[in-house]
C-alpha cells in the first residue's frame, strides 16, 4: 500500500461516521447576539517593565477580546552565544520614565496604521538567563494581518528608539555592553 492510499482496516462496516456535526439546540450554550453587541471594550496599551520573570500565557491574556480573532505575539528570549561565545545571561537595564513614554508613542503609532484592540509590551530588566524571555509583544485585532504587522513595527520601533541597554554576560566571567544597530541615536558612532 502506498503512503497515499488510505486503509479501511481500521473502520468496521457497522461504524458510521457523521456527515456533519451535530447541532445543539440548547440556547444557553452560545451567548445572545445580544451579549455580543453590548461588548464596549476600550482599547488598551498595557506597558510594563519588570525584574520578574516573563510569562507569554499572562501577556497574551491581557489583549485577548470577544472582538478579535487574532493575538500575534514576539517572545525576545536570552540565545547561548554570541560571535564564538558562550553567553551565560543577559543583563538589561533602562531610563524607565523615557522607555514608557518611548513605547506610548510606539503604541499611538501602531494605532494610527493598523486597527488594532490591545497592546502589551513587556520588558525584563536585571538579568535574564539563556532561554527566558526579556522582551514580550502581544496585539490583538480583528484580523492577523494587523496584529501581525503591528507586532514586527512594534519590536523594530523599540530596538530603534527605547533606552533600553543590554549587556552580555560570558561563560569566561567577561562581559560586554552591547551597542543596538537600529538605535538612532547610535548610529553615528
Amino acid at each position: 500500500m502506498s503512503s497515499l492510499e488510505i486503509s479501511n482496516s481500521c473502520f468496521s462496516p457497522e461504524t458510521k461516521l457523521p456527515l456533519s456535526p451535530q447541532l445543539v439546540e440548547d440556547s444557553a450554550l452560545k451567548p445572545s447576539r445580544k451579549d455580543v453587541d453590548e461588548v464596549d471594550e476600550k482599547p488598551k496599551d498595557i506597558i510594563q517593565f519588570t525584574d520578574k520573570q516573563l510569562s507569554v500565557d499572562e501577556v497574551s491574556q491581557l489583549v485577548i477580546s470577544p472582538l478579535c480573532g487574532a493575538v500575534s505575539l514576539f517572545v525576545g528570549t536570552t540565545r547561548n552565544n554570541f560571535e564564538g561565545k558562550k553567553v551565560t545571561s543577559l543583563e538589561y537595564e533602562a531610563y524607565i520614565p523615557m522607555a514608557e513614554n518611548e513605547i506610548r508613542k510606539i503604541c499611538s503609532d501602531i494605532r494610527q496604521k493598523w486597527p488594532v484592540r490591545h497592546i502589551a509590551v513587556f520588558h525584563r530588566l536585571g538579568l535574564v538567563p539563556v532561554t527566558e524571555a526579556s522582551t514580550i509583544i502581544a496585539v490583538s485585532s480583528a484580523h492577523r494581518a494587523a496584529s501581525l504587522e503591528a507586532v514586527s513595527y512594534a519590536i523594530d520601533s523599540l530596538k530603534a528608539k527605547v533606552p533600553i541597554w543590554k549587556k552580555e554576560i560570558y561563560e569566561e566571567s567577561a562581559s560586554s555592553w552591547k551597542r543596538n544597530k537600529e538605535c538612532f541615536w547610535a548610529a553615528g558612532d
